[in-house]
């Protein structure tokens, strides 16, 4: 299985990593002034559009609240607790001190059928990017992405490196976040998922379907599929 060789983060998730650990080691409080994006900028050396983007994310993922004319300030509790990151699992199993490995089942283009013209809101018959990929932690196959692309929001999707890179990175990159919506359930896994997570066909597994807008355009639909015995979301909050 080919090995995806740990990269540095981008400057702006190095600013989003400096944000969430004053968040999460109780330094800054619900309520309290998060530095102006000037003082942010001069501290980490980066352009102003790299901090704009850094803070949007972490509005976005409801870690803090920008207010009109006043900066921006730590979210309150329950705007944190109520919320679920967008994560690159590959990020996600490095923060873990593991390797992520990456097998590529498919990369094809198809033809949106009914349900994926609705959801992409294209014709019937448009040209849609599909991928599907296995992710694995230290050799243990840990997620299945199953994903569809608007070739309108990421034209290049289907000549990335994701042996270098992930689909979800590529896309944050190429088709900036703008909305996003999921919902998570127990289901047992397809006889294939089964094969490809190496469990049996009776183990239940978490499903995350997600679908996420940049811009004017839907981007992309995701089925993501954990077994249950070695994965959990979780979330955290501090009194």
């Amino acid at each position: 299985m080919p090995r995806l060789n740990p990269l540095p983060l981008p400057a702006y998730e190095q600013v989003k990593a400096f944000v969430k650990t004053q968040i999460t080691s109780g330094r800054w409080r619900p309520g309290d002034a998060v530095p102006s994006e000037a003082a942010l900028q001069q501290q980490f050396g980066v352009s102003r559009m790299t901090i704009n983007r850094a803070v949007k994310e972490l509005a976005v993922e409801g870690l803090v609240t920008r207010v009109q004319g006043s900066g921006t300030v730590v979210a309150q509790l329950h705007r944190i607790s109520s919320t679920l990151a967008l994560r690159d699992i590959h990020e996600e199993v490095l923060e873990r001190g593991h390797t992520h490995t990456v097998h590529v089942e498919l990369l094809e283009t198809v033809r949106a059928n009914v349900a994926l013209a609705h959801t992409f809101k294209l014709r019937l018959g448009a040209k849609v990017f599909h991928s599907v990929l296995v992710h694995s932690e230290d050799g243990v196959a840990i997620q299945i992405e199953d994903r569809y692309v608007n070739p309108a929001a990421a034209p290049k999707y289907m000549s990335a490196d994701f042996n270098t890179t992930t689909p979800t990175r590529y896309l944050l990159e190429h088709a900036p976040l703008t909305e996003a919506s999921y919902s998570i359930e127990a289901c047992l896994p397809s006889a294939h998922e089964a094969r490809c997570l190496g469990i049996k066909a009776g183990d239940p597994c978490l499903v995350m379907t997600r679908s996420t807008i940049s811009g004017a355009h839907v981007a992309s639909w995701v089925r993501l599929v954990y077994p249950g015995t070695r994965y959990s979301f979780s979330g955290k909050f501090q009194l």
